[in-house]
């Protein structure tokens, strides 16, 4: 239902982009089918993934990466990653965002053709940080920097880990943005598959890092519900939680069409 004081025939959008690893791939389907449709995006919130596609988008580049990302393989994934051997984290993040910096070109979120905000947890605070200046991979960085995973970022003299701690869907600062409506997308929706389905795999006791995707995931969709809730965003679109696990970018193609489809669902022509 559309919110009070928008317009219902308006086609000038606010876009909420949820955390969610690899399924965050989705979110570049639902971006080509909401622009296929007319939609103008004028304004994008992200968090984590969410705030990578996102800022991508914003920069005028997102073809450029879904071309490369769609070309990655297992192996390709493996040589992105750059081992820290301190106690911060397991990855430091420089390689990958170095390679897309070097691909996109950085800029100033200033600068960018629309409004953007990437969500951060500032740890010594214990409270979101909306990053809406200054470098926009710097800002994706902080915003993506998952605890335990890759190490906290040091930014603007805080220090900042992945938005989705606090807040996987980051909808409150695409309210103080005039639009016409807001849509959300939750990469943490619902499984696809029906309960006989799931009751009838294999039960496996998980692995230490599927142990930590999977308990920082369950934290953030009790959370991202309770969002939801609060700020009721005019559509919500769901990417099932079952359509890739948290790590697997290699199937990119599959996910950016599963966004394409949920969103072709709940906005058709």
């Amino acid at each position: 239902m559309m919110s009070k004081n928008r317009n219902a025939g308006g086609r000038r959008v606010a876009l909420v982009l949820g955390s969610g690893g690899a399924r965050g791939l989705a979110h570049i389907g639902v971006i080509e089918h909401l622009c296929s449709i007319g939609m103008e995006i004028s304004y994008i919130s992200g968090c984590s993934m969410g705030a990578l596609v996102g800022g991508i988008y914003a920069a005028g580049e997102l073809d450029a990466y879904t071309e490369w990302v769609k070309q990655l393989e297992r192996k390709d994934i493996i040589s992105l990653l750059d081992f820290s051997f301190g106690m911060q984290g397991l990855l430091k993040g420089e390689k990958i965002i170095g390679v897309l910096r070097e691909m996109i070109g950085d800029r100033s979120i200033e600068s960018l053709d629309i409004g953007y905000t990437a969500v951060a947890t500032d740890l010594n605070e214990q409270k979101e940080v909306w990053l809406n200046k200054g470098s926009l991979f710097d800002a994706i960085r902080a915003s993506m920097a998952i605890p335990t995973v890759f190490t906290p970022w040091d930014y603007q003299g805080r220090i900042l880990v992945d938005g989705g701690l606090l807040n996987p869907i980051p909808i409150a600062p695409a309210l103080n943005h005039s639009t016409d409506s807001i849509i959300a997308v939750n990469a943490s929706g619902r499984r696809s598959r029906g309960k006989r389905e799931i009751d009838e795999e294999k039960r496996e006791i998980p692995g230490i890092f599927d142990s930590m995707s999977l308990s920082l995931e369950t934290m953030q969709n009790a959370i991202a519900r309770l969002k939801l809730a609060a700020y009721s965003p005019d559509v919500v679109i769901d990417i099932p939680r079952d359509v890739c696990n948290f790590y697997e970018f290699y199937r990119a193609e599959e996910v950016i069409e599963a966004g394409r489809q949920q969103a072709a669902e709940i906005l058709p022509d």
